[in-house]
């Protein structure tokens, strides 16, 4: 499933806290996860606006150039709509999308 094609809310939304322990084992670790797999998203995200954005190529500032780029601007629009990263990575961690490793478990064995 793609970041676009997510069925993450777009608005803020109570988790059962004992849910998102569950998963990890414990709920800071999962917090952690949570926050480093939400900046890959924000990431990516930004990476490709910006490469939609500079197909537009004209970096002159003027007052013509809004009215102008409706395309950019629905672009734009697009993207806000967008579920935030934090709740694309709540929901992957849910729905056991994310793949993670914790090395101290793993050295061990």
């Amino acid at each position: 499933m793609g970041l676009k094609d997510t069925t993450a809310p777009t608005t803020t939304t109570t988790y059962n806290r004992d849910v998102i322990e569950e998963k990890v084992g414990n709920i800071y670790k999962a917090i952690v996860i949570m926050g480093k797999r939400s900046e890959q998203i924000n990431s990516e995200l930004k990476n490709e606006l910006n490469k939609k954005l500079d197909n537009f190529g004209t970096h002159n500032d003027s007052l013509e150039e809004v009215f102008e780029n409706r395309e950019q601007i629905e672009i734009s629009k697009y993207y806000e709509k967008l579920p935030k990263p934090t709740l694309i990575a709540i929901e992957e961690l849910l729905d056991n999308d994310i793949y993670y490793r914790q090395p101290e478990e793993e050295g061990n064995n």
